[in-house]
């Protein structure tokens, strides 16, 4: 089993990628929906979240509202490190897990993060892949799934690590300013050559 980590900063295409590896036969790690379950009530990060960010981020049944979460969380550099220093240990507790019942499969396993964090990530890859497209590609592609304003979408893209950070770390850098039929082609030939 080879472990590779996909990512890329908003919009730059890795869930793409990702899902391009899922029809070769990947087992996909996805750290976005695991953030999504170490929120809700009662588990990981809620209590840590709501004493740091306050009830403003609940909605009517107490939950995490993601969206209130978001407003104050990309609101200023603060805010994002104190996000990310609250899930990202759940996070990664969540990755190892899911590594851990994948280690008697014989398929390769890639984990899909917008940020590299070093444990259940960078420890754990064999190699690091990362996405990379044009701030105009990026900006496109999340205003055309998400809603989000331009604006909300700039504060997201300013609170993750800048493509240096990323290079640093890249094995593979996959350029996605292209068609999904060249992102395919290029993520297939990379692929084929970390299998043989």
């Amino acid at each position: 089993m080879k472990v590779i980590g996909v990512t890329g900063g908003i919009g730059s295409g890795k869930s793409t990628v990702s899902g391009i590896l899922r029809d070769l036969g990947a087992v996909i790690i996805d750290a976005d929906i695991i953030a999504r379950d170490v929120i809700k009530k009662g588990l990981g990060a809620y209590n840590e979240l709501v004493s740091y960010f306050g009830a403003g981020i609940l909605d009517k049944t107490n939950e995490i509202d993601r969206h209130s979460l978001a407003k104050v969380a990309f609101d200023n550099k603060e805010d994002t490190d104190a996000l990310n220093a609250i899930t990202h240990k759940y996070i990664s507790n969540v990755i190892l897990q899911e590594l851990e019942a994948c280690k008697n499969i014989q398929r390769n396993v890639v984990i899909d993060a917008a940020i590299p964090i070093k444990c259940g990530f960078l420890d754990v890859a064999d190699r690091v892949w990362v996405v990379v497209a044009s701030m105009e590609n990026r900006i496109k592609r999340v205003m055309a799934r998400s809603g989000l304003s331009h604006c909300q979408i700039l504060n997201r893209i300013k609170a993750q690590p800048e493509d240096d950070y990323y290079y640093k770390m890249a094995d593979i850098i996959i350029q996605n300013n292209g068609t999904l039929e060249e992102l395919s082609r290029t993520v297939k030939a990379n692929y084929r050559g970390i299998i043989f």
